[in-house]
């Protein structure tokens, strides 16, 4: 289930979080190397699409690009990308057998309940074809906490989160670490696995 609190803060401050994003997406190193890892015209998934940065930049690099998001706001945001798929989708509605190429979860499943992680990530393996690309950033750290202005976040450590990966059946080959200033104005360290599906 989504946090009702976390989907209200991030549709008051979609524009705000549109404005933040937008040129960090843009010359982001892991997505570039998530697009060069997928077939020139092939699918991806934005998961938890945000105001669609991630999806446009896909979608301008020739892949055909569904993204989803939670919160409306956003994906009126996202949908103005002519070459986007963009519509209205919680984690627990992914569903579909080998319908991607290449699933992009950035900063995005931080937002789910640590207990349903398994349940989610299963089912995006399912959705990824074979040897398909699979990115996932979340935030380090071992609790479940609201950050200062409410949304609701599940922090994961290194061996928990590729824990979760590998019972999923994802194998992971890239780590990057990082820590950078969040929609909320704190800096807080990070976490990003590549793997494949």
């Amino acid at each position: 289930m989504s946090d009702p609190k976390t989907l209200s803060v991030y549709a008051e401050q979609s524009a705000h979080y549109a404005s933040l994003t937008d040129q960090v997406l843009a010359k982001d190193p892991l997505l570039s190397d998530f697009i060069t890892a997928l077939p020139k015209d092939g699918s991806a998934l934005d998961l938890g699409c945000g105001p669609g940065a991630a999806a446009a930049v896909m979608a301008d690099a020739g892949l055909k690009v569904h993204a989803t998001d939670a919160v409306p706001e956003m994906i009126a945001l996202a949908s103005q990308h002519p070459l986007v798929h963009a519509e209205v989708r919680t984690f627990d509605q992914i569903d579909g057998v080998n319908l991607y190429d290449g699933i992009w979860a950035n900063f995005s499943l931080l937002h789910a309940d640590r207990d349903a992680l398994p349940v989610i990530l299963t089912a995006l393996h399912t959705a990824i074809r074979p040897n398909g690309r699979f990115h996932i950033a979340m935030k380090l750290g071992a609790e479940t906490k609201r950050d200062a202005i409410g949304r609701q976040y599940t922090y994961v450590m290194d061996a928990e989160l590729r824990g979760l990966l590998s019972d999923a059946g994802f194998t992971v080959i890239k780590k990057h670490t990082g820590c950078d200033k969040g929609l909320d104005g704190t800096y807080a360290d990070w976490i990003a696995l590549a793997a494949y599906g």
